[in-house]
């Protein structure tokens, strides 16, 4: 068995839960501080979650193919993001920063807000209420929507064969090497990557559910 879609799956995700876990925490603080159209900007952000991968790849494509403004653009500085590493990356980012978006707001909306309030007639900064009371008293709901976007990531198909392709050693992760192992008819090595990647994602999730339970 050739372990590159191991070792391709296992940077893809963990690159894009890196800047998933940034962009959703700003995210949901931001939605969360919004006093207009919160549905709006809360719409946006999920509609990736709920439209078919292969729908979110080909907007990606129309969005940064050689064909948009942004990739002519980027083409003059020789830089191209269809069918290469970068992309399997961004196609993980979008697919799975809807959890992490979710998870981390719904765990800062249940925060009690008496909490803020009483920081705020303390005189304490924005600043310093996010990063000393925000984030500890939401840890828990923080870990669990950074669990679920790694693994969304892992097992993320759709986008990233639309938008980054399926090349061996390059942008093949374990979801789309099942995929080719399929179409080649064979099921021995599709049935080893698929029971590979549900173990993983079997062994995250029972970690994630282990520490939560143990913070509270």
């Amino acid at each position: 068995m050739e372990l590159s879609p191991l070792i391709i799956t296992f940077q893809t995700s963990a690159v894009a839960t890196v800047i998933t876990f940034f962009a959703g925490i700003f995210l949901a603080y931001f939605v969360c501080k919004l006093k207009r159209g919160k549905d709006l900007a809360d719409a946006i952000i999920m509609l990736p979650m709920v439209l078919p991968p292969t729908v979110v790849g080909f907007f990606l494509l129309l969005l940064l193919g050689k064909r948009s403004a942004i990739g002519k653009f980027l083409l003059q500085f020789d830089i191209s993001f269809v069918f290469t590493w970068k992309a399997a990356v961004i196609a993980a980012v979008v697919v799975s920063l809807p959890l992490m978006y979710r998870t981390t707001r719904g765990a800062f909306e249940q925060l009690d807000r008496n909490i803020i309030y009483a920081a705020k007639t303390l005189g304490v900064s924005n600043w310093k209420i996010f990063w000393h009371i925000l984030i500890p008293n939401t840890r828990s709901g923080i870990l669990a929507g950074l669990v679920l976007s790694f693994t969304r990531a892992m097992g993320e198909f759709g986008a990233t064969i639309m938008f980054a392709g399926n090349v061996p050693g390059v942008t093949q992760t374990m979801s789309t090497a099942i995929y080719a192992a399929v179409q080649a008819n064979d099921y021995d090595l599709a049935f080893q990557w698929a029971i590979l990647l549900s173990l993983f994602s079997l062994v995250f999730i029972f970690a994630m559910n282990s520490v939560v339970r143990r913070r509270a």
